[in-house]
């Protein structure tokens, strides 16, 4: 059965739904539809700062609830801060929503002992550090390894992204003790499989983890019938009561060419 999964670039700029579509449909299963959506609108065009985060938590939201009326299976939020996922899991009635950090994590602890996260810059780790604690992954935590490199750079020079990359996992994996290295940014990717090679660990790709994640989570939902629980922290509001203002937006949507 054909899976829908939606991946949304939680920011005001198209320039990586096409990239981002292109790798993921290469890695993707064959049943599997995945259609790349980015906010329309002036606004934020990364997400490295907390106030921009705040700035694009509304669209983000209204974009959920537009892609569960569309009938989706599920949902990636495509942003390794993992943000409003919470806020995501409250408003949605059937579909499953995932985002990068839970999905690398998650992988990560399943194919080794400790993991490093190889981030762009320091400025992110103390946010990054939360998701650890959130999902329960503190004694998996290797360390933290910093690139040096904004998220516009990691695509402006391919060649010397994967060297960084190789440098400092490389170190996470001799200095630090880790048996996997986590890409902890969407943009760092393209270049998993070269370094995995290289250096003999797994590495977590931010893009191609949590798409293998939705489609386990849309298989489960559909054959075992596990959706989010709404008994705790994940109940969700009445209908009734947020619709006069918080209703669905259709995003910049490129559609699988399938």
């Amino acid at each position: 059965m054909t899976r829908r999964i939606l991946w949304l670039n939680p920011v005001m700029n198209s320039a990586y739904d096409v990239p981002i579509g292109d790798s993921l449909r290469a890695e993707a299963r064959e049943d599997t539809r995945l259609d790349v959506a980015s906010l329309d609108g002036t606004g934020p065009v990364h997400l490295e700062y907390n106030a921009y985060e705040l700035m694009v938590a509304e669209p983000s939201l209204r974009t959920v609830l537009w892609a569960e009326q569309q009938c989706y299976d599920a949902m990636v939020i495509g942003c390794f801060y993992d943000p409003f996922v919470r806020a995501a899991k409250e408003v949605t009635r059937r579909m499953p929503v995932t985002a990068p950090a839970e999905a690398c994590i998650r992988t990560a602890q399943s194919v080794g002992e400790r993991f490093s996260v190889l981030v762009g810059r320091a400025k992110w780790i103390p946010e990054m550090e939360e998701n650890i604690h959130r999902y329960g992954a503190e004694r998996s935590l290797a360390s933290f390894r910093e690139l040096g490199m904004g998220v516009n750079d990691f695509q402006t020079d391919p060649a010397f992204t994967e060297r960084r990359i190789l440098e400092e996992a490389r170190a996470a994996v001799e200095q630090d003790r880790a048996d996997a290295v986590i890409l902890g940014c969407t943009i760092e990717f393209g270049f998993y499989r070269t370094l995995q090679a290289e250096l003999g660990v797994p590495v977590i790709d931010a893009t191609v983890a949590p798409l293998r994640y939705a489609e386990f989570l849309a298989d489960a939902a559909a054959l075992q019938g596990w959706t989010v629980s709404g008994q705790l922290g994940y109940q969700s509001p009445a209908v009734d009561e947020y619709a006069p203002f918080l209703s669905p937006l259709e995003p910049h949507l490129a559609k699988d060419p399938r």
